[in-house]
């Protein structure tokens, strides 16, 4: 089977993981600050068209056990019982999971029906006094139009949430997607273009913020570890500013991360091809839709390819028809307000409706061979 989800993994992970082990310290530690460090440096590490950007400090970034952690965290940071939470219903689970463990509500908003990305208007139509904050995603790695929702945020007050899970290093106008908000939320999970078995990066626009999440991700603490608190205090001794989740990633993660880091421009290069070859392979079909071309200034991650089928009935029949000649494929994201939890009879969002019924995506990810690629292609094309 050709997976749609693949990580790429080899002999520099390993020694990394090693080294850790021979260190006798697998914690949070040295290596996690590491790669907090190199992350953050590497979102600066841009040029285009003679124009550079210089994104936050390491200060405003920190590791997550998950993004979906990150969401909840955010959530408790921003939003109160009874406020209400805007949201793209194609958005991970979590997204709307942590808006209704808090209390609060949920506001699903429709996309651009070939994009899936969100847009300024079908935000708008959804604000009310009680509207506290926005999660967007930047779907397939292409970002939505940040900017706008950005200034929109700002002047209705509302805080903003990015879900940079497709997106690692997506960019908007040379700025990195996942600074634009108040926090920016990155998944480093198994299936992600960069990986680290699981774990996830948090950046806070205000460093108070990044400060409150620090202690909020580990128990409420407001000291240090015993050990580097031993020097001048009983470092049994400690103290809470809220009782909250131990939420942190280790060195062992951060080890894999810094790896994986030193290879991200070629494995993102290398998703550019397979989506640029399936586009060349596949746009003379009249009966799908392909993606459409980025516009000048957008950088994508190239996370998911998606086609777009005509006919609703011969979405499901094409899955089916490449599972059975060993492709795999999927939609992504299944509409969360479908989803009988969450569902009401007073929501229709159509463009949502109609990418659910017609989408699908299909395998990308670097370990691709040639051959993967055109069994893909020529799978599809056989369908019709």
């Amino acid at each position: 089977m050709i997976n749609i989800y693949q990580p790429s993994l080899g002999k520099e992970e390993l020694k990394a993981i090693e080294e850790v082990f021979n260190s006798n310290w697998l914690g949070k530690g040295p290596k996690t600050e590491e790669f907090i460090k190199l992350f953050s440096e590497k979102l600066t590490d841009f040029q285009y068209y003679g124009v550079s950007y210089t994104n936050p400090s390491p200060e405003c970034f920190l590791t997550i056990s998950s993004c979906t952690e990150g969401l909840f965290q955010a959530i408790d940071l921003y939003v109160k019982e009874g406020d209400e939470v805007i949201l793209p219903s194609i958005s991970f689970i979590g997204a709307a999971n942590a808006i209704v463990a808090k209390g609060a509500i949920p506001v699903f908003c429709d996309v651009n029906r070939r994009t899936l990305n969100v847009e300024v208007e079908h935000i708008e139509s959804k604000i009310t006094p009680k509207t506290k904050a926005l999660i967007v995603l930047h779907y397939a790695g292409v970002p939505c139009d940040i900017e706008k929702i950005s200034e929109l945020c700002k002047e209705k007050n509302i805080k903003l949430i990015e879900d940079n899970a497709n997106s690692p290093f997506s960019r908007f106008n040379v700025k990195s997607t996942g600074t634009f908000g108040d926090i920016g939320l990155w998944s480093f999970d198994s299936m992600k273009q960069l990986v680290m078995g699981d774990g996830g990066m948090v950046y806070c626009k205000d460093t108070k913020d990044a400060e409150k999440l620090r202690k909020l991700t580990y128990l409420g603490l407001e000291s240090k570890s015993g050990f580097s608190n031993s020097v001048d205090n009983k470092w049994w001794e400690f103290d809470i500013s809220s009782p909250s989740r131990r939420s942190i990633t280790n060195d062992i993660q951060a080890a894999i991360g810094i790896e994986q880091l030193k290879k991200i421009d070629t494995q993102l290069s290398k998703r550019q091809l397979i989506h640029d070859t399936y586009t060349q392979g596949l746009k003379e079909l009249d009966w799908l839709d392909i993606p459409l071309d980025l516009p000048r200034g957008i950088v994508s991650s190239y996370y998911m390819y998606h086609i777009q089928v005509k006919s609703k009935k011969d979405r499901d029949k094409l899955a089916k028809y490449l599972r059975q000649r060993g492709v795999y494929t999927t939609f992504r994201y299944y509409p969360i307000h479908w989803v009988d939890y969450f569902k009401s009879k007073d929501i229709h969002l159509p463009n949502t409706e109609y990418a659910a019924n017609h989408t699908l995506c299909i395998p990308l990810h670097q370990s691709l061979s040639q051959k993967d690629i055109f069994k893909v292609i020529e799978s599809i094309i056989e369908f019709k």
